[in-house]
């Protein structure tokens, strides 16, 4: 079972769709008995940094998920915000984030001439350079949906396991050992994303 970490924020119905449409069995849930039992961990997640992990603390969420991940190494995925709350921190905020890799989130940030709107919403391409989860991806080209206003910058780029452009390049997914985020939205990315979502549930041991 994959369980999808309820918080109070995140498209948790539609993850938990696009799972069931690939066979995959998984659970929304902020059950530690639940959490503790399942093979794989999404944690999705829209909106701000700090109310993110204020939620993840009020739960009483950070502490058996860092038992799972760190401890167990339980693999997980965080979609969106959830990539960003697996950073040390951001600047959108001064909560602590769970530290789970070396990186922070930064806010984009362009010259006035360039034009750009942020948040960066909307399909882009991405140029993937780890396989990981983007084994069957159609490549010409890979697209996906993205809304954000902030992206993860890591201290290793061999972490990175595809790139983005928007302005200028920017983290779109990170792989690092068996922790794995998407800044985009597979759930909102048709085909690029079941593809995706299939590929993690393989790590889990859920595919169909």
């Amino acid at each position: 079972m994959i369980a999808i970490i309820d918080y109070g924020l995140g498209n948790l119905g539609s993850v938990a769709n696009m799972l069931k449409k690939i066979g995959a069995r998984a659970v929304v849930t902020s059950t530690p008995e639940e959490i503790r039992g399942a093979a794989g961990l999404i944690l999705p997640g829209v909106g701000h940094f700090d109310e993110g992990m204020r939620r993840l603390r009020e739960r009483s969420l950070r502490e058996i998920l860092t038992e799972r991940v760190v401890e167990a190494k339980t693999p997980v995925l965080g979609i969106c915000l959830g990539i960003q709350l697996l950073a040390r921190g951001s600047e959108e905020g001064n909560e602590p984030g769970l530290g789970w890799i070396g990186a922070d989130v930064k806010r984009f940030s362009f010259p006035a001439a360039e034009r750009l709107s942020v948040p960066h919403m909307g399909w882009n391409e991405v140029d993937i350079v780890d396989e990981g989860l983007f084994r069957g991806v159609p490549s010409t080209p890979a697209r996906f949906y993205f809304v954000h206003s902030y992206h993860v910058v890591c201290d290793d780029p061999g972490s990175v396991a595809a790139w983005s452009t928007y302005g200028s390049r920017f983290t779109a997914a990170i792989h690092a050992g068996h922790i794995y985020g998407a800044q985009f939205h597979p759930e909102k990315s048709h085909k690029f994303g079941m593809a995706v979502l299939k590929n993690f549930a393989a790590v889990a041991g859920h595919a169909a």
